[in-house]
């Protein structure tokens, strides 16, 4: 009879173990919530309600989308580098990452 108490002692803990664990993983996962955000919007939805502000930067000559190690990214196409544009580029813009880009001057070809 104790064997039998003692197989239902461990399985009884083993059962609390995982269910403290499922609990606690919960609330682990929104340590970081601005990384959680990232599904809320489209990234081409964020694109759209940003692209004004953005391009009224001095030296902001274009707003896209692209790949950053693989994932979606908001990219910022500028003339060249200023410390005052990358103060007010934000890195992040609901939840996508936003990485600018020295493209140079970009101009419109000559009709032909």
């Amino acid at each position: 009879m104790s064997r039998v108490i003692d197989i239902f002692v461990l399985f009884a803990s083993l059962v609390i173990f995982f269910i403290l664990s499922i609990s606690h993983a919960d609330e682990s996962s929104n340590i970081h919530p601005k990384a959680n955000q990232m599904a809320e919007k489209a990234i081409e939805e964020v694109i759209r309600e940003h692209a004004r502000e953005l391009m009224s930067i001095p030296g902001v000559v274009g707003v896209g989308q692209g790949l950053c190690d693989g994932k979606s990214c908001i990219k910022i196409f500028v003339a060249g580098k200023t410390a005052e544009m990358e103060q007010k580029i934000p890195s992040v813009l609901d939840g996508f990452p936003v990485v600018i880009e020295v493209t140079g001057p970009i101009k419109a070809l000559p009709k032909k």
